[in-house]
C-alpha cells in the first residue's frame, strides 16, 4: 500500500506533464521561503507565483498593473489572515468571478476556529486544511497538495 504514493509522484515527473502554475497568497516570509524550497525539490514541474496580501492577488489574478503578463494559475494556496483584503473577502472574489471561479482554492490557516471552517465551504473553498507548526509537517502537508493537486486531480486546462 505505502508504494501507490510514491507511484503516483514517479508518473508525475514525466517529462511531457505541463508546468503547473500555482499562486500562492500569504504573508508570512517563513512560510513563503519554506513553500518555495520545497516545491523548488517537486517531481512534478510547478512554477510558484507569490503575492504578499488579497489586493495584490486579485490585481495578478486579474493581470492587472506589475502583473498584465501574469500566468493564469492552475491552483491557489490561501492564507486567511491577510493584510489589505483578508483571505475570506479574496476567497469571495473569486469564486464570484467567472474567469476566476474555475480555479481550486486551499485555504490554508494557521487557527481553524468552526466558523472560519463553515464560511470558507460557504464561500466555495475546494478545501481547508490547518497549517501545520512543525517543519517537518509543513513540508508533508505541501508534498500531500502536490500529490493530490497535481499527480490525482484533472484541473481545468488553460
Amino acid at each position: 500500500m505505502s508504494e501507490e504514493p510514491r507511484r503516483q509522484r514517479d508518473d508525475c515527473s514525466e517529462a511531457d506533464r505541463p508546468i503547473r502554475q500555482m499562486l500562492l497568497v500569504e504573508d508570512n516570509l517563513v512560510d513563503i521561503m519554506v513553500t518555495q524550497e520545497v516545491l523548488r525539490e517537486s517531481r512534478t514541474p510547478i512554477r510558484l507565483n507569490v503575492v504578499r496580501d488579497g489586493c495584490e492577488a486579485m490585481e495578478f489574478l486579474r493581470r492587472e498593473g506589475k502583473y498584465t503578463t501574469a500566468p493564469r494559475p492552475h491552483l491557489i494556496l490561501l492564507d486567511l489572515n491577510l493584510p489589505k483584503k483578508d483571505g475570506r473577502e479574496l476567497l469571495a472574489e473569486i469564486k464570484k468571478d467567472s474567469h476566476l471561479r474555475s480555479i481550486p482554492v486551499i485555504v490554508v490557516a494557521t487557527s481553524l476556529s468552526g466558523n472560519d471552517v463553515v464560511n470558507s465551504y460557504n464561500l466555495h473553498a475546494n478545501c481547508l486544511i490547518a497549517k501545520p507548526l512543525e517543519l517537518d509537517q509543513y513540508t508533508a502537508m505541501l508534498r500531500s497538495i502536490e500529490d493530490f493537486w497535481f499527480c490525482v486531480v484533472r484541473l481545468p486546462s488553460d
